[in-house]
């Protein structure tokens, strides 16, 4: 005696299970789109971070430069002076041009930094 069952699957279950596949599949696909995204954004990220740093560092080493260079020229200046009134304007002279610096040097670095952490509109 044979036993036949009718193990074919419903209609109404196969479209379900499709449907539910295609919604899988295209919800995956937006997260993968979305990764995909993120992960742009963050190298873009860290290329503008990079290249800040990079501008920050050569300006600081500029600046450490400009500055202690001016440090020896004062210091030669003074060693020159011929009495108490020619060291005091020399240092005079000296502080007026070293606050400038320092005030350019400190805005200049400020719209570096600003920069490096502004993200890039192109």
């Amino acid at each position: 005696m044979t036993n036949h069952l009718n193990l074919e699957i419903p209609p109404e279950v196969r479209e379900f299970a499709e449907k539910t596949v295609d919604q899988a599949r295209k919800a995956f696909d937006g997260y993968v789109a979305a990764a995909q995204k993120a992960a742009a954004q963050t190298e873009a990220a860290a290329e503008n971070a990079a290249a800040g740093v990079k501008d920050m560092s050569a300006k600081a080493i500029s600046y450490a430069e400009a500055n202690v260079k001016a440090a020896f020229d004062l210091a030669e200046n003074l060693v020159k002076a011929k009495d108490p009134k020619e060291i005091m304007a020399i240092q005079t002279e000296y502080l007026k041009s070293q606050i400038a610096a320092v005030q350019e040097q400190a805005k200049a670095m400020g719209e570096t930094i600003k920069s490096a952490i502004t993200p890039d509109h192109k």
